[in-house]
């Protein structure tokens, strides 16, 4: 049986705008999305690493490194341009 956890690309950046403290509001607004599709990426998300809040999803996420430093670091050049 296969463990391992994948996330689509889409749900890795709302996990990591997830982890910077964005609302749903912020998200759809940084990813041009409705809040309702933030709402059933986060979903998804939730569902795939077992748990029920965005701080579980981040701790998990970081335990399984699925958030990496070059993913925040990119993540981190777009906010400035």
């Amino acid at each position: 049986m296969d463990t391992t956890i994948r996330l689509t690309c889409r749900e890795v950046e709302v996990l990591q705008l997830l982890a910077r403290g964005c609302t749903y509001i912020q998200l759809g607004e940084r990813l041009g999305m409705s809040v309702h599709t933030v709402e059933s990426h986060v979903k998804n998300i939730y569902r795939k690493l077992n748990v029920h809040s965005a701080r579980a999803a981040v701790w998990r996420a970081t335990e399984l490194r699925l958030l990496t430093e070059s993913q925040e670091s990119q993540l981190a050049s777009q906010e400035v341009s």
